[in-house]
């Protein structure tokens, strides 16, 4: 529905307004599809006992096989219920025989014939249900028998409650996550890991961009370098660090104990604290470079004639910087560390492809994979992504009423 233009409007700023809520109507439902619809399936999902294994509903498999006992053809159903505990009720199998083939003696209870075929009927088939279904078969060529009962699909429907749509709720998915030390353990890691990596990354940037915020030769080269870590693969330099740090046959624990700083090697992956010391440090090095690149843009539309009359007046390189390009910088800063603190809560693939979350470096966003792959609980890593997105809506809010209260000053 488009809203109405406010009273007091003229006809043609009313038509202007139409006009613009229906350009912007193909944008907004794309967002609604793309973004609000998934969030909304989570939170659903969240208050769901729901398992890997019940992403797919409850159905009985079949399987139809031609058997030759002692010269005797014997057509055979295996049929399973593919849940351990739930019911399917008014299950039907239905299934025709090809032509030059004719059961030859007594059907299953369950079944019968008629002119549509054999059809075998279930008022309900329980959970972990297996049975066979075996008839004698008489082929008019029983050499090619098997060939004729493969070309004939047996056709088997039936109806189960579906823990994705039906409307049953808990509260359990919360309750494992919120019990016990565990969750405060994990949340002290993501916070220390997003605080630190996201701090650090700006403050990296801004040096880089203070020392190439200078004209000299082969600036663009220099500039291009710095790039590097935020460009390339991820998977490529996680495994190059992997390898640098090794302690048996890396580099860096060769060259310290050649140094003599350490007599034995150091697991930089693999000991707390220093793991997760170690991811932090990975976070800055990688995205440094997202930073470096707007605040550098930010330094050099900054007007030259403010740092001039700075010479003049004697200012030293330090009063420059504090008094003239940093308060010009907190905009594109404030920005920075925003977005930055986001993306690194919400990171996944750098934890995981260093350290897989051990030795004291699982995060929230870690813990979403623990919990909804490695351990088969959907409902329970649906919980933990419900989390993850309230603590990042409660730090936007913050942020943004400290920021506007800034302003306000």
């Amino acid at each position: 529905m488009t809203p109405s233009p406010p009273k007091g409007m003229t006809p043609l700023a009313r038509r202007e307004a139409r006009l613009a809520w229906g350009l912007l109507a193909p944008t907004l439902i794309s967002v609604a599809a793309v973004v609000v619809l998934p969030l909304l399936a989570v939170f659903w999902i969240s208050f769901k006992p729901i398992g890997l294994a019940d992403l797919r509903p409850p159905q009985v498999l079949i399987r139809e096989s031609l058997r030759d006992r002692d010269g005797a053809l014997t057509v055979e159903y295996r049929l399973r219920n593919s849940s351990q505990d739930v019911e399917i009720r008014n299950v039907v199998l239905t299934d025709t025989l090809p032509e030059g083939v004719r059961v030859a003696g007594a059907l299953p209870g369950p079944c019968h014939l008629n002119d549509a075929g054999l059809i075998c009927s279930f008022d309900s088939v329980p959970g972990g249900f297996r049975d066979r279904l075996r008839f004698a078969v008489e082929a008019d060529d029983p050499e090619h028998a098997e060939e004729l009962v493969e070309l004939s699909e047996p056709q088997i429907r039936g109806t189960a409650p579906n823990v994705l749509t039906n409307l049953t709720f808990t509260t359990e998915n919360f309750r494992k996550v919120f019990d016990g030390g565990q969750f405060l353990n994990v949340l002290g890691v993501t916070l220390f890991y997003t605080i630190f990596g996201t701090v650090g990354a700006l403050v990296v940037g801004l040096m880089a961009a203070l020392l190439l915020n200078k004209s000299f030769k082969g600036q663009g080269i220099l500039r291009g370098l710095y790039l590097f870590p935020y460009v390339a693969p991820i998977i490529a330099v996680a495994f190059s660090w992997l390898i640098l740090f090794d302690p048996f046959s890396g580099s860096a624990n060769a060259l310290l104990i050649q140094m003599g700083v350490t007599e034995e090697a150091i697991n930089f992956f693999g000991e707390k604290p220093l793991a997760l010391i170690m991811v932090t440090v990975f976070e800055i090095w990688r995205y440094f470079p997202l930073s470096f690149l707007f605040i550098l843009a930010r330094m050099q539309s900054i007007d030259s004639e403010m740092y001039e009359a700075a010479d003049m007046d004697g200012a030293s390189p330090f009063q420059k910087f504090w008094y003239l390009s940093l308060p010009q910088l907190l905009g594109i800063l404030s920005v920075l560390f925003l977005l930055r603190f986001i993306w690194t809560f919400n990171k996944f693939d750098d934890i995981f492809l260093l350290t897989g979350g051990n030795a004291g470096t699982r995060t929230l966003t870690v813990d979403v994979y623990e919990q909804a792959f490695a351990i088969s609980n959907i409902g329970a890593g649906a919980a933990v992504a419900v989390v993850i997105f309230l603590c990042l809506l409660l730090f936007s809010v913050f942020f943004f009423r400290v920021m506007s209260r800034e302003e306000g000053l």
